[in-house]
């Protein structure tokens, strides 16, 4: 469990975390697999930090053949901006949920205490194909 500080500047040393935890157990991810691995978890570290200006707590958990990344933080609902009838191409944030979805096995949030846990899994044994990366990326930018 690593606590991130509420600061924008701590989420890239959180996110790498994430991952040099799953190479320190030698879990079976591939190169590639990580870099999604890291990039998930990115977002959701990024998401608590930004949306909820306090800190959050970061837990990586190998069960059951699973990578699972949980992100705590205090606020109690889940900010999910709504899609844009015709999204800004060039916009620079609101995917990260997207992204997530499209790469993890799969995720959600529950509440926890005052506040929520964000978490995805990631089955390294179970590649992602690349239709099924692609399929809620495509189905916002039409």
């Amino acid at each position: 469990m690593r606590d991130v500080p509420a600061d924008p500047a701590a989420v890239p040393e959180a996110r790498r975390h994430v991952a040099d935890t799953a190479r320190a157990w030698a879990l079976p991810l591939s190169d590639d697999a990580l870099a999604d691995v890291e990039l998930c978890a990115g977002e959701l570290i990024a998401n608590a930090v930004e949306h909820t200006g306090g800190h959050c707590t970061v837990t990586v958990r190998w069960a059951s053949s699973l990578l699972r990344i949980e992100v705590a933080d205090t606020c109690p609902t889940l900010r999910r901006a709504a899609p844009a009838v015709d999204p800004d191409p060039d916009a620079t944030d609101g995917r990260g949920l997207l992204l997530v979805e499209a790469l993890a096995a799969a995720w959600g949030w529950e509440p926890a205490g005052t506040g929520k846990v964000v978490w995805f899994t990631y089955a390294p044994d179970l590649p992602l194909p690349a239709a099924r990366r692609l399929r809620p990326l495509a189905a916002h930018s039409a």
